[in-house]
């Protein structure tokens, strides 16, 4: 392609259909977003601990969304492989509580 040739940016460049690779171990930024309650923060840490036993809650941020009715937590947890995570966002997904893992 030259210089003054436009690329169409619609459709994906070969580059751009992989998904990025991850070297395991490591640390991995979640956010879960659901339901404001009490008790939404807890039930998150809890999974994760089942997930990673070495995270570290005291790190985390918990934002409420404008009107209250929603919360996020944001954590980083010790990534060991694919699976772990698949796991991990099946069982934040299977407590009905989390709309959302991104």
């Amino acid at each position: 392609m030259s210089d003054n040739e436009l690329r169409d940016l619609r459709q994906p460049t070969a580059a751009s259909t992989s998904p990025p690779t991850i070297t395991f171990p490591c640390d991995y930024p979640i956010k879960v977003v659901g339901d404001a309650a009490e008790d939404f923060t807890a039930t998150v840490c809890q999974v994760v601990l089942r997930h990673d036993a070495s995270f570290d809650a005291s790190n985390i941020e918990v934002v409420e969304s404008r009107n209250a009715r929603f919360q996020s937590v944001r954590l980083t947890l010790r990534a060991t492989g694919e699976a772990q995570l698949k796991a991990l966002f099946a069982e934040l997904k299977a407590t009905g509580r989390v709309h959302m893992v991104v």
